[in-house]
């Protein structure tokens, strides 16, 4: 069966496009899209969809509309997936969006809507429950994190910096080897360091590694 998506974006040619390219993909169906996040909160409601893909700004405010729809749809219908689209790399955005949990939710870029593979990838993993944060907003977490005055991420290694921008985009240990001409052993070894270091418990599930590594981040992010 194919994934059922609701699209929520305001302008009509952007969603027109987003349309068609996700109707490239079999596993894909888009049975609604909507402007605003009043109709997106109603077709969610009729269409029952699995997952909700949804522009960051809409009417009536233009503000954090997709944050908000994902909170509410977080109580209203906790299995249902949200994949929020933003022109903002600015952590806070997806800080926001994590705020009652990472299972189910993804924060991806505008820039990356042409890039199928990241865009099915994000619907995938909510779909399925997971969660997907765009790598170049990581990379400002861990940034701005490694940077502040005794942060703990001062006390990881360059390498265990790697481990962690890689966890923290939902890698697994496989995939972290691969990604880093390392063994899958080496792998463990750092993510248990890395673990002990932030005081986090160990966890062998790639989503909660996901979930533990943001709500420390987001936890610290205020000095």
């Amino acid at each position: 069966m194919p994934i059922r998506i609701v699209l929520a974006e305001d302008s009509l040619i952007v969603r027109e496009g987003i349309q068609r390219l996700l109707e490239l993909d079999q596993d894909v169906e888009v049975v609604a899209s909507c402007g605003d996040l009043d109709a997106l909160l109603e077709v969610v409601e009729a269409q029952r969809p699995d997952v909700v893909m949804t522009d960051i700004r809409m009417p009536p405010d233009s503000s954090d509309e997709g944050i908000r729809a994902a909170l509410a749809l977080r109580e209203t219908h906790p299995d249902l997936g949200v994949v929020v689209l933003s022109q903002y790399s600015d952590p806070a955005y997806a800080l926001a969006l994590l705020e009652t949990g990472s299972d189910g939710r993804a924060y991806l870029l505008k820039d990356r809507v042409d890039d199928r593979s990241q865009l099915a990838g994000a619907i995938r993993a909510v779909a399925a429950g997971g969660s997907y944060i765009d790598p170049k907003v990581v990379e400002r977490l861990v940034a701005a994190k490694g940077a502040a005055e005794r942060s703990p991420l001062a006390e990881l290694t360059p390498r265990e910096l790697d481990v962690l921008r890689e966890m923290a985009q939902g890698a697994n240990n496989a995939a972290i080897a691969a990604a880093l001409v390392v063994t899958e052993r080496s792998v463990e070894k750092y993510v248990h360091t890395i673990f002990a270091k932030l005081g986090l418990t160990w966890e062998d599930n790639v989503s909660r590694r996901v979930k533990a590594v943001l709500v420390y981040l987001a936890a610290e992010r205020q000095p």
